[in-house]
């Protein structure tokens, strides 16, 4: 049998190393619903422009390679490369801050939350969120109505495939401990669902990213699913450009029956001013909520 000093140092050594794991645990828990401008893409930027300052010195500022006319060309199509790339970096930079969960605007966090609160499920019922990302918007859903669930779908490819995933869903909603929440692969363009199979249904910033698609299609198609009587709550960059006549769309909507169908501008001091919209890109921001 041991002495009790070495049995004591054991246990120490031990409890110690417990505590590193436990703490090890916290940090992978802590939920990460990411940025929506990725690091890697300011990284990536960053990296381009460094690239096409390097190729300006070589081939146009120095005339260590090329000379006359060819050195004159290659500086001014590298030089202005440069200029546009390091634009591009700084205002990937400026979004990635202030989309940062963790940072100080927390805008990401802001259209969240706001989206959620206009989401309400019957005791029992059960939401949609289309395209889901990271799974916050269906978190933040579930967390309102803890005696309903909700269903989170999306593709998970493209440009975000490296960010966004069903893994990363089921991890958020683990580690914000929200039970009442599944996550399935679904395409908004055709959704996996019956009619008529939700009792809300919503979204945020989806579907102007999906080209060669009538957005009020994609709109109708998010309808389809939901429930009579069952209400929505849909936020995108719903700019005539993108998604043509929407007056026109909500007053289509209340001839079918939808009931208090209504365009609230999110970019006029909701979730944003007009002046950081219009920076940021997310002008023409709109949440269309409404009954069915």
């Amino acid at each position: 049998m041991k002495p009790d000093s070495i049995r004591s140092g054991s246990d120490v050594i031990q409890e110690r190393s417990d505590s590193i794991r436990s703490e090890s645990d916290v940090i992978q828990e802590r939920s990460d619903y990411k940025n929506w401008v990725p690091k890697s893409m300011v990284i990536g930027l960053a990296g381009g422009t460094l690239a096409a300052f390097v190729l300006f010195l070589l081939f146009g500022a120095t005339g260590m390679i090329l000379q006359g006319t060819p050195r004159m060309i290659c500086a001014i199509l590298f030089g202005a490369g440069t200029l546009v790339l390091l634009f591009y970096t700084c205002w990937m930079a400026a979004l990635h801050r202030t989309f940062d969960y963790n940072g100080k605007r927390k805008l990401a966090k802001t259209i969240i939350d706001g989206t959620a609160k206009y989401v309400k499920l019957p005791e029992g019922g059960t939401g949609l969120d289309v395209g889901c990302g990271s799974g916050a918007l269906t978190i933040a859903v579930a967390k309102r109505n803890p005696k309903a669930a909700m269903v989170g779908c999306d593709i998970w490819s493209g440009a975000y495939k490296a960010v966004f995933s069903k893994r990363r869903c089921e991890g958020n909603a683990k580690a914000e401990g929200v039970t009442n929440v599944r996550f399935t692969e679904g395409n908004a363009i055709r959704l996996p669902f019956p009619d008529e199979s939700f009792d809300a249904v919503t979204s945020n910033y989806v579907y102007h990213n999906i080209a060669g698609h009538n957005k009020q299609q994609l709109l109708l198609e998010t309808l389809r699913v939901l429930k009579k009587g069952g209400s929505f709550a849909i936020h995108d960059l719903m700019s005539e450009a993108r998604y043509g006549d929407m007056n026109a769309f909500v007053k289509a909507l209340k001839a079918q029956g939808y009931e208090d169908v209504r365009l609230i501008d999110t970019a006029d001091g909701a979730f944003m001013g007009k002046k950081e919209a219009k920076w940021l890109g997310l002008a023409g921001s709109a949440l269309l909520v409404g009954k069915k």
